[in-house]
């Protein structure tokens, strides 16, 4: 059974009328580098002005720290949907803790608490909530600062990665100046500003937008949707209901016309043997499910 929602989402949520307890509530001053970096690529258009070099680093960055929050972060450290080695699984976290969206851990750990209570009232991020909040607001507040251990007890168990994930503001800081050292002020301003701004909030479409716009193919109890646009921009995280339907899935876009950047560099990796036992969705889950969503 398929489903589409229209543009108006205001039609298709119920209303949540409760008032953000105070820890809820945006922290102005703790947002303040968040904001700043937002500043700070806007200004890059007239300190270096747009270039072939600038557009270069700041797409070139995005795609790398695209990777490492899907193919990383996401598909590995929350539903571990590939094996690997223990010194690639450190690649990966490293990877996606450059993208400045805290510590592998806590990354994960929210993530496993979205799948488990999914546009339901203890959902962190569900647009149910309202769309900014969804978006970008349970970020930026105080409630959600810390790593939720208990759900992420098996990559825990790793020293290294919890160092990277109580010291992730110390890699932010060395991967910016590399940037700087290598590129200038160019590849300090495209390559981690801009880029950084531009990988924030497609990540963030995925929470939002995701659970707004799209098709749906399979019949999940939350919002989840496919949309091609946002898979193209994720890697293949657009395929949203696909993805809620078979979450242990390294392949999010299950027919072959479903562009998955992500699994396809995954495939390429595993011939290569640094990742292996790609999971995909079985063919009982597909079968009897029409191809394309309408």
């Amino acid at each position: 059974m398929t489903t589409e929602r229209t543009a108006d989402a205001s039609l298709q949520f119920p209303a949540v009328a409760r008032a953000r307890a105070a820890n809820e509530r945006i922290d102005y001053r703790t947002s303040i580098p968040f904001l700043a970096v937002h500043l700070v690529a806007l200004a890059a258009f007239w300190v270096t002005g747009l270039s072939l070099a600038g557009l270069t680093w700041a797409l070139g960055m995005y795609a790398l720290r695209m990777f490492g929050i899907t193919a990383g972060f996401h598909r590995y450290f929350s539903h571990r949907s590939f094996k690997t080695s223990r010194a690639f699984q450190f690649v990966l976290a490293l990877l996606g803790t450059l993208s400045v969206q805290k510590g592998v851990l806590w990354w994960a750990a929210h993530h496993r608490h979205h799948h488990r209570h999914s546009d339901q009232d203890d959902d962190v991020h569900s647009p149910r909530r309202g769309f900014f909040w969804s978006h970008v607001g349970w970020v930026l507040c105080t409630k959600y600062n810390s790593t939720e251990f208990g759900s992420i007890k098996d990559f825990a168990a790793y020293p290294e990665l919890r160092w990277l994930n109580r010291y992730h503001l110390v890699v932010v800081v060395g991967f910016a100046a590399a940037l700087f050292w290598l590129g200038g002020w160019t590849g300090l301003l495209w390559g981690f500003f801009v880029s950084t701004v531009l990988l924030w909030h497609g990540t963030y479409t995925i929470n939002s937008l995701a659970h707004v716009f799209g098709r749906r193919r399979y019949a999940t109890p939350d919002d989840s949707r496919n949309s091609l646009l946002l898979a193209l921009l994720t890697f293949g995280e657009g395929w949203h209901n696909n993805h809620h339907h078979f979450p242990a899935s390294a392949r999010q876009g299950f027919y072959w016309w479903e562009i998955d950047i992500s699994f396809t560099v995954l495939r390429l990796l595993s011939w290569c043997g640094l990742v292996w036992d790609l999971k995909r969705p079985p063919a009982k889950l597909l079968a009897g499910q029409p191809a394309r969503s309408i």
